[in-house]
């Protein structure tokens, strides 16, 4: 599936299951909580935290659901992530195309 295909996906299920999209400031606050769902996944899996009772390693899910949101937000607010990802990849390899490669810290 495309980044397209996605926005486009979500936009039809949105339509025909979600009655209509959450207001822009609503769908930030999800993912804001979204995001943090996902950080604590990352704490008990990678970090110092273990899991507690009755949670479960749902990374994958974590992520799908940040991206469900974002796709939301580009949808509503015209948001082409397809043109926007490859600008900004585009942008950090004029900015960073030796900044890493010379980096002793990444070396090491």
């Amino acid at each position: 599936m495309t980044i397209k295909e996605a926005q486009q996906l979500v936009d039809q299920w949105i339509k025909e299951y979600g009655v209509r999209y959450f207001s822009e400031l609503t769908n930030m606050a999800v993912l804001t909580e979204e995001v943090g769902e996902l950080a604590r996944v990352m704490a008990r899996k990678y970090g110092d935290q273990s899991f507690k009772a009755g949670e479960r390693d749902n990374l994958g899910e974590e992520m799908a659901d940040v991206l469900w949101v974002l796709l939301c937000l580009a949808n509503q607010t015209g948001v082409d992530l397809t043109v926007e990802l490859e600008k900004s990849i585009e942008k950090k390899t004029r900015r960073d195309s030796l900044r890493h490669i010379e980096n002793e810290k990444l070396l090491a």
